[in-house]
C-alpha cells in the first residue's frame, strides 16, 4: 500500500507535535475531523492532526463490494478473521507518514497514533512495531488483530497506551478490547483502560479522557 491521502488540521502555526488518527471501516478521514475542537486542548497547543483516507478495496463481509478499508475482513467471528498481509501493509503506510513527519523536523516522541475500530487494529500494529519511540497510542473500540504475529520493537516497549471501548458495542464486543488490554499487560505494557455505556461510537466522556491522555503524552499545559 502506498502512502494514503490525508487531511491535515493544525491547531496553531508551526506545530511541534502530531496526532495521526485512523478511521474505521467504510468511513474516511473526515470522520474524526470534527473531534479536534471538541478535545478542548490547552490554548496555544500547536498540534498537527492528520486524518488519512483508507483505500477502497473489496471487503468479504460486505459481499465483496469495494469500500474504504484498511484491510479485508473475511469473517465477523469473535476472533475477527482478517487479511493480515493487508493490515501490515496499511501499518507500513502509516509508518511512512511518520517518516515524512520526521523528515519535516518532527520528533517521533511528539507523535501519537490513534485509531477507531479497524483503524485501531492498524494503529496497534504500526505503533508497537515502529523503530523509533512514539508519544502514545489511542485504541478506540478496536481489537489487537495481529497479537500472534506482531513484531514488537524495543523502541516502543514503554509506549503509553489508552484503550477505550463501549460496553454495549455490538460490532466489536468489549471482550476484544479487554483481551487486547490483557495481551499488552502480558507484554509488559501498562495500558489505561476506559469503558463507557455506549455502542460502537464515541461519547463526550471518552473525548475528555482522550484529551487528558494527549495532554500527558505531549506534555501540554495551559
Amino acid at each position: 500500500m502506498t502512502t494514503p491521502d490525508f487531511i491535515v488540521r493544525d491547531t496553531a502555526p508551526t506545530p511541534d507535535a502530531c496526532v495521526i488518527w485512523l478511521h474505521g471501516l467504510g468511513a474516511d478521514g473526515h470522520d474524526f475531523e470534527p473531534i479536534v475542537p471538541e478535545l478542548n486542548l490547552p490554548v496555544g497547543s500547536a498540534i498537527r492532526f492528520i486524518f488519512p483516507h483508507a483505500p477502497r478495496i473489496p471487503v468479504t463481509i460486505n459481499g465483496g463490494l469495494p469500500m474504504p478499508a484498511w484491510y479485508d475482513i473475511l469473517a465477523m467471528s469473535l476472533e475477527r478473521e482478517v487479511d493480515e498481509l493487508q493490515l501490515r501493509a496499511s501499518a507500513l503506510a502509516i509508518q511512512g507518514l511518520i517518516e515524512q513527519l520526521l523528515a519535516q523536523g518532527f520528533d517521533s516522541r511528539r507523535i501519537v497514533l490513534a485509531g477507531f475500530s479497524q483503524g485501531g487494529a492498524v494503529a496497534y500494529e504500526a505503533a508497537l512495531s515502529y523503530h523509533e519511540p512514539l508519544a502514545g497510542l489511542i485504541a478506540m473500540s478496536t481489537y489487537l488483530a495481529t497479537a500472534d504475529s506482531l513484531q514488537r520493537h524495543e523502541a516502543n516497549q514503554y509506549l503509553p497506551v489508552q484503550i477505550l471501548h463501549g460496553s454495549r458495542d455490538g460490532v466489536v464486543p468489549e471482550l476484544l478490547g479487554e483481551q487486547a488490554c490483557q495481551q499488552l499487560q502480558q507484554w509488559g505494557f501498562v495500558p489505561e483502560y476506559h469503558s463507557y455505556p455506549m455502542e460502537h461510537s464515541v461519547c463526550a466522556a471518552e473525548i475528555a479522557d482522550i484529551s487528558r491522555f494527549l495532554c500527558r503524552c505531549l506534555q501540554l499545559q495551559d
